[in-house]
C-alpha cells in the first residue's frame, strides 16, 4: 500500500499563492493615476452641475431633482479627493517618522 506524500499538496498551495501575488501586482493602478482620475472626476461632476444650473436659470429645465443629484455627486467627488489627499499625507508622514 502506497501513501502519497503531503509535499505534493503543499506545492499546489504554493502555486495558488504565487498566482494571487502576480495578478494583484499587475492589476494595480499607479499611484499618480489614482489622483489624476479623482481630479478628473471632480472636474466632470462640477461641469455637469454647472450645465444643470445653466439649464435651470435659462428656463430650459425645471427638474430640480437632476440638480440635486448633480450637486450630491459633485460634493461626494470632492470629499473623495480630499480623503485621498489626507490618506496620502498620513502615509507620507508615517514614512517620514520611520527610523532608519
Amino acid at each position: 500500500m502506497t501513501i502519497t506524500p503531503i509535499e505534493s499538496v503543499n506545492s499546489i498551495a504554493k502555486l495558488n499563492d504565487s498566482d494571487k501575488v502576480s495578478s494583484s501586482q499587475s492589476s494595480g493602478l499607479p499611484f499618480q493615476s489614482l489622483f489624476q482620475d479623482a481630479i478628473q472626476n471632480v472636474k466632470d461632476t462640477d461641469s455637469v452641475l454647472d450645465q444643470e444650473l445653466v439649464k435651470l436659470t435659462t428656463g430650459q429645465s425645471d427638474n430640480l431633482h437632476d440638480i440635486i443629484i448633480a450637486s450630491t455627486k459633485a460634493s461626494l467627488s470632492v470629499q473623495m479627493l480630499v480623503q485621498l489627499r489626507n490618506k496620502a499625507l498620513d502615509a507620507y508622514n508615517e514614512v517620514m517618522r520611520m527610523g532608519v
